[in-house]
């Protein structure tokens, strides 16, 4: 399969890495040296988008006019998805986009779920999550945390919402679940989810020991949405 990279940093050439050894062809990179508006993006199977919030929907936008698969890896640009979902559908193109394309994340994702729902009857627990993240890391909190809130909002009725902070434990109301953002030198990724009562504490833990997890998910993500159409997300790749 032939790929495309938009975005071609530290995680671009994990990417790379990853797809030559699956043994896929890189057909372009771009970056500031290399901008999008003097590529073909027509000379790629797939692209596989991951750059920086305010650029992620200029770049969907132009793989959509060409008709290129787009793998969105970008976070903190979700609210302007409508308007992608939209063109989306209008242009009949293809597009799978995620907070975190680790597959140990995803799988992280589907755990915090069923642990939400079995904790909506324990109110005796007070959740919260937070992650830790290197420096460079623009959105906090991060999109995987907004996620993992998300996924227990969902499934817990004891949380209407949730607040974060970056440093420390914000603070919060009952019904309100707390994200606490951290950023330290070389973290590439790690969340907790804990339900904390007066008896006791749970804790779930993801951490990632390098980027490759991300890459490989990003990888075998453009994998599955070569030759489909339509919206997709990590759930479908892994059939959650």
């Amino acid at each position: 399969m032939k790929i495309g990279l938009i975005g071609y940093g530290k995680m671009g050439k994990t990417i790379e890495r990853i797809a030559n050894e699956r043994g896929h062809e890189i057909v372009y990179r771009i970056n500031s040296s290399n901008p999008i508006e003097q590529v073909d993006l027509k000379e790629a199977d797939v692209a596989i988008e991951f750059t920086r919030p305010e650029l992620a929907v200029s770049h969907i936008h132009r793989c959509l006019d060409a008709q290129v698969p787009v793998v969105v890896g970008t976070t903190a640009w979700q609210n302007d998805l409508p308007l992608v979902l939209k063109s989306v559908a209008e242009k009949n193109g293809s597009l799978l986009y995620a907070s975190n394309f680790s597959l140990g994340v995803n799988i992280f994702f589907h755990m915090n779920e069923k642990l939400a729902k079995i904790m909506s009857n324990q109110s005796e627990y007070s959740a919260e999550v937070s992650e830790i993240h290197h420096f460079q890391k623009l959105d906090s909190p991060s999109g995987t945390a907004v996620s993992i809130a998300q996924g227990i909002l969902e499934n817990n009725s004891n949380y209407t919402s949730y607040v974060s902070e970056l440093g420390k434990t914000p603070v919060h109301s009952e019904h309100e679940l707390p994200i606490t953002a951290y950023r330290e030198p070389e973290v590439p990724g790690t969340h907790t989810v804990t339900y904390n009562s007066e008896i006791d504490l749970i804790s779930m833990t993801h951490i990632a020991h390098n980027r490759d997890g991300f890459a490989l998910g990003s990888v075998v993500a453009a994998e599955f949405l070569h030759n489909k159409k339509g919206v997709f997300t990590m759930r479908d790749v892994l059939e959650f």
